[in-house]
């Protein structure tokens, strides 16, 4: 690590801080958003952040975020200087500023060598999500089942009792308020309530639906008793429809690693980008 220079960062650096996101995600696959501003304000220019640099390039980066339980972390590498123990100091880094408390890591983009030193440090992983890719050259053609009709979701009860029906029953679902979660889609500049749609059985009662934000798939369910029928694929499929015919090259979704959906959206035509991932040390 010789000829490093390391240094707190600030608002100034999001530039650089975003040419190490790209180098990472070139190289790992991952949360592509994590070289948008909001996200890298998120998670590596939390209140504290070190960044580590060679002549003009910054190479390195770890933030902490504020004093809770548990302390949020965040860590980059660039990929042409791995392998250097750059990764350990930054864990180390992490560590003493959480003091006492437990301690959450967040990767957007995963690597076996990260997890590799993440547990032989301790920590467990929490969490683990494939990041999808369509590329929309070739939507796929689902036909619609049996009596469904869709039409576009209205930011209401509906949708939520819908989204609600849909999730209850999945391990570690945790309901939010209904006003919160049907306030983050509307105040949400990215949301799409033209490809945003619900779909309803022959008694007019809703029976799946999908949320859509810029050219990402946020949120696909189905009420369990409409399970099996092709509903979600049909739903997906009509979203990858409308976002190529509003010129878009790629749609793109996050599913986690133990959702059997996984299958389903991989034989739609989705790819593998990459994932994420939290580890958690107590």
């Amino acid at each position: 690590m010789d000829g490093l220079t390391w240094r707190e960062l600030g608002e100034a650096d999001l530039p650089a801080l975003a040419g190490l996101a790209e180098a990472a995600l070139a190289v790992d696959g991952g949360l592509p958003l994590l070289t948008t501003a909001p996200l890298l304000r998120a998670r590596l220019l939390q209140p504290r952040t070190l960044g580590a640099w060679r002549g003009g390039d910054l190479v390195a980066a770890v933030s902490v975020g504020a004093d809770r339980n548990p302390v949020t972390a965040t860590g980059l590498v660039h990929p042409a200087w791995r392998g250097r123990g750059i990764g350990a100091r930054l864990l180390d880094r992490a560590e003493e500023q959480a003091g006492g408390a437990d301690l959450l890591l967040t990767t957007e983009t995963w690597t076996a060598d990260a997890e590799a030193l993440f547990v032989a440090r301790g920590y467990t992983r929490t969490f683990l999500e494939w990041v999808l890719r369509h590329d929309l050259d070739a939507p796929p053609d689902v036909p619609a089942p049996d009596g469904v009709t869709v039409e576009p979701a209205t930011l209401g009860p509906e949708l939520f009792d819908a989204y609600r029906a849909s999730f209850a029953d999945r391990p570690g679902f945790v309901e939010p308020a209904a006003d919160e979660w049907l306030g983050d889609l509307r105040d949400d500049e990215d949301y799409r309530p033209e490809l945003s749609l619900i779909a309803r059985g022959p008694d007019g009662e809703a029976a799946g639906f999908v949320t859509v934000l810029g050219d990402w798939i946020d949120q696909v369910g189905v009420v369990p008793g409409w399970r099996g029928r092709r509903i979600g694929a049909y739903l997906v499929a009509r979203v990858l429809r409308g976002l190529a015919e509003a010129g878009a090259d790629a749609a793109w979704l996050c599913v986690n690693d133990d959702n059997p959906a996984a299958g389903l959206y991989r034989r739609l035509g989705f790819r593998d980008a990459g994932r994420r991932a939290r580890y958690l040390r107590r």
